[in-house]
């Protein structure tokens, strides 16, 4: 898949406008500390939903590579509606952010899959996380993205160049924030994570 989509998967040291193409994901939402217990069983219960598919559609002669984990974070913006962008990581409590955590999937893989690879797992597994997989289907979108090189403390830094960029070009802000990890965070040092940063703006 990162090959395959090999510009959705880039970015740039600087901020730049990018056209996103329509796609579709696994998916599965929750809340909470991404530090926390609930956010690793839900991003396990994912994986582990991805390649039960991957597997199921090896079967039948359509492989696939598993993509990179994705993740849309979002907060009670009339609760914190003087928070700037930038400033939200840094003012909001982790534990109130909502996020949808995401594996891209290939626009061959259905509803049916899914619902195959559900039983598999349930039946092998019994993981009952998994039954809140769904297959999300996004449309396509403009965006300001930006690398990001280190720890996830360090975001607000870069959050900042896409702010003036965006103000500077009098881009509106029209989504959730999205995070695509091109590094594992669980076994790479914070500061050789590179991640990519999107924010969502009106065409």
């Amino acid at each position: 898949m990162t090959k395959h989509y090999k510009a959705y998967y880039h970015a740039k040291m600087q901020p730049e406008i990018v056209d996103i193409e329509e796609a579709q994901y696994l998916s599965i939402q929750g809340k909470g500390d991404p530090s926390g217990k609930g956010f690793s069983e839900n991003v396990q219960a994912l994986y582990q939903t991805a390649y039960a598919v991957k597997f199921l559609l090896k079967t039948a002669n359509r492989d696939f590579v598993i993509a990179k984990l994705e993740g849309q974070w979002s907060f009670d913006e009339e609760k914190y509606k003087k928070v700037t962008m930038e400033d939200a990581p840094i003012i909001i409590p982790r534990n109130e952010w909502s996020y949808t955590m995401m594996i891209r999937m290939p626009d061959f893989v259905e509803n049916s899959h899914l619902a195959n690879a559900i039983d598999q797992i349930l039946k092998k597994k019994q993981n009952q996380l998994v039954k809140q997989i769904k297959l999300l289907q996004k449309n396509k979108e403009r965006v300001v993205q930006m690398m990001h090189i280190g720890p996830f403390d360090t975001e607000p830094e870069t959050l900042k160049q896409i702010k003036r960029f965006m103000d500077a070009e009098e881009l509106i802000r029209n989504g959730f924030h999205h995070e695509i990890y091109l590094t594992d965070f669980n076994r790479t040092a914070p500061e050789k994570l590179r991640t990519i940063l999107r924010e969502p703006v009106k065409f």
